[in-house]
C-alpha cells in the first residue's frame, strides 16, 4: 500500500516544522512555499490532506486570500481534506470562504501539535 500524500502549503510560516509529525502519521510530505508552485502539486500528486494557511489579503478584488484559488481545484478532488491554520482575528473572512468551500478543518494559532495530529488522523480516515 502506498503512503497518502499530505501538501503543506506554507506560504508565511512563523510555527514550528510539523512534517515529522505527518511523516509519523503515515504520510509522504510535499512541502511548497508558493500557492502557484502548490496547485500543481495539488493536481499532479492529488494529495489525501493539504495543510495551509488563510492569509487574508484585503487587496484582492474578487477573493479574500489565494486559499480560494487552492480549495477550487480541490473541489475536483473528492478524496482530498483540507485543514487551514489562520489567526483568530481574520475568523469572520474565513467563514466567508467556508461558506463557499468545503474546508475539513480549521485550527487557530498558535497551532496546538495535539490538535493538528488530531485533525490530520481524522482526514486521512474520512471518507
Amino acid at each position: 500500500m502506498t503512503q497518502p500524500v499530505l501538501l503543506s502549503i506554507i506560504e508565511l510560516g512563523g510555527y514550528p516544522n510539523f512534517a515529522p509529525l505527518y511523516q509519523r502519521l503515515g504520510c509522504e510530505v510535499v512541502v511548497e512555499g508558493s500557492m502557484r508552485k502548490a496547485l500543481a502539486a495539488a493536481r499532479k500528486r492529488q494529495p489525501r490532506v493539504i495543510v495551509a494557511e488563510f492569509n487574508f489579503q484585503s487587496d484582492f478584488r474578487d477573493r479574500t486570500s489565494s486559499l480560494e484559488t487552492l480549495l477550487a481545484v480541490v473541489q475536483r478532488l473528492p478524496d482530498t481534506r483540507v485543514i487551514v491554520f489562520y489567526e483568530q482575528e481574520y475568523a469572520h473572512q474565513l467563514a466567508r470562504v467556508e461558506a463557499r468551500f468545503p474546508i475539513f478543518r480549521t485550527l487557530a494559532f498558535p497551532i496546538d501539535a495535539t490538535e493538528l495530529e488530531a485533525a490530520v488522523s481524522a482526514a486521512l480516515a474520512s471518507d
